[in-house]
């Protein structure tokens, strides 16, 4: 059995999941080349090594031009139902964005159809989203593991306005899955992170006995004081008995 393990000692989120898939192995260019299916103009994806409290990992940037957009779950769901992707993708891709929409209404005492998605709306988180599915489909894995979230604390500026962290709309989404937080007043879950490793993650445990095969890490944006600001994927075989 092949296994892919999330390591989220420094948070997750969407552009680090890209990240890491790319640092573990899997072809950035492959990646774009699928996202062409998306059908649409003037994106780019580019990596760059970058170093995090002495451990190297690969930034993913996505760069594309858009004006201040509040897409509406059906105007993503209409972007997906456009591509050419394959359909696992698709569906996968939809899972991610109803688990944010539907938090998102339990918060603001709505419904999913009525949100606005906002940051996570944007057209580089719908890239950061697909990508990151494109990737882990490549990966080829039978299971995919993640270490309890690290969440951080204290305060989020967004849309809404000031937010508690982690923000509602991601606590939401993490019900039933094991957080902690070890004092670093920055938001290290992003929603859409959340949304991503819960649809996709058969388990939350630490890594399990595995051969491992390869290593990849995803960074972050920001630097951190205490921890080196990377997601961790270890992808390998389980150990036979």
């Amino acid at each position: 059995m092949k296994i892919a393990h999330f390591d989220c000692f420094a948070g997750i989120a969407g552009d680090m999941v890209l990240g890491a898939l790319v640092d573990q192995g899997i072809e950035l260019e492959f990646i774009k080349s699928e996202l062409k299916k998306l059908k649409i103009d003037d994106f780019e994806l580019k990596a760059e090594r970058v170093v995090k409290k002495g451990v190297s990992g690969t930034k993913v940037h996505v760069l594309y031009e858009e004006g201040h957009v509040h897409r509406h779950l059906k105007d993503i769901y209409q972007i997906l139902d456009q591509s050419d992707l394959k359909d696992e993708i698709k569906d996968k891709a939809k899972q991610v964005f109803l688990k944010i929409a539907e938090a998102e209404a339990k918060v603001h005492n709505t419904t999913p159809e009525k949100i606005h998605f906002h940051e996570v709306g944007a057209m580089d988180a719908i890239i950061d989203v697909v990508g990151s599915i494109i990737g882990i489909e490549q990966l080829g894995v039978d299971q995919i593991t993640a270490s309890p979230l690290h969440i951080g604390t204290g305060f989020v500026k967004c849309a809404h306005g000031t937010m508690p962290v982690p923000a509602p709309a991601t606590l939401e989404i993490l019900k039933s899955v094991p957080t902690y937080c070890q004092g670093i007043s920055k938001e290290l879950v992003t929603p859409t992170g959340a949304a991503i490793i819960t649809t996709l993650a058969n388990e939350f445990t630490n890594q399990k006995e595995m051969t491992v095969e390869a290593v990849g890490y995803g960074a972050g944006t920001r630097d951190l004081e205490q921890i080196p600001n990377l997601l961790r994927l270890t992808v390998g075989k389980k150990n036979s008995l």
